[in-house]
């Protein structure tokens, strides 16, 4: 378990592990510092306005459907949160005042928050920018990890855990936005039909 046992140990090595490294604080601090809710939380709001502006304009059918989604996910995240913290009641590393670090807060947050924010801007995007956003939000989600244990505020498997609870949202984002087809390029081309005309879904009739 995280709380007690044999994996708590070997957890708790890593983490001494890490915080002793040489990875420079004032760095370790930036990073910890953009899973705070101030910075990521309106990254993901100046996405979803965005998205669901752009998606409004160029008439997309439930094009309120992905940035609602991503809000959710993202209220989500205390709620699922907070009663972990609460049942597994894990002290914090060596200076941390009292429990609850298990999972970490603020790496759901920027998980969620960064994560969200990319997923909605992928379809708007080029291959290649694409693969630099994903890039992008996986580096910084892990420097906030690295980040957050490199300053002694989490264990390693406080971070992982938010990484799987997390994972398990933006999934739900995934699957919402290809349920409203791919959300947030919705113009739709019309394919000419014989002497020129489309049906009203902008398909050729069979």
């Amino acid at each position: 378990m995280a709380a007690e046992g044999p994996l708590r140990r070997l957890d708790e090595r890593a983490g001494r592990a890490i915080a002793g490294s040489r990875l420079p604080g004032p760095a370790a601090e930036f990073f910890a510092d953009l899973g705070n809710m101030p910075v990521a939380v309106p990254v993901l709001a100046a996405a979803v306005a965005f998205t669901a502006l752009r998606a409004l304009r160029a008439g997309a059918f439930r094009w309120w459907l992905a940035p609602l989604a991503a809000v959710v996910a993202m209220a989500a995240v205390p709620l699922l949160v907070i009663p972990l913290k609460l049942a597994v009641d894990r002290a914090g590393p060596p200076g941390a005042d009292g429990s609850g670090y298990y999972p970490s807060g603020h790496t759901a947050t920027a998980t969620v928050a960064y994560g969200a924010a990319a997923l909605l801007l992928l379809p708007l995007l080029s291959a290649g920018a694409r693969r630099a956003l994903v890039t992008g939000c996986a580096l910084v989600n892990a420097g906030v990890g690295l980040g957050l244990v490199r300053s002694g505020y989490h264990w390693p498997l406080d971070v992982a855990a938010s990484w799987c609870l997390c994972g398990i949202l933006l999934w739900g984002l995934t699957a919402c936005q290809a349920r409203c087809g791919r959300g947030q390029d919705p113009e739709r081309r019309s394919t000419p039909v014989e002497g020129g005309a489309t049906d009203r879904t902008g398909y050729r009739p069979k």
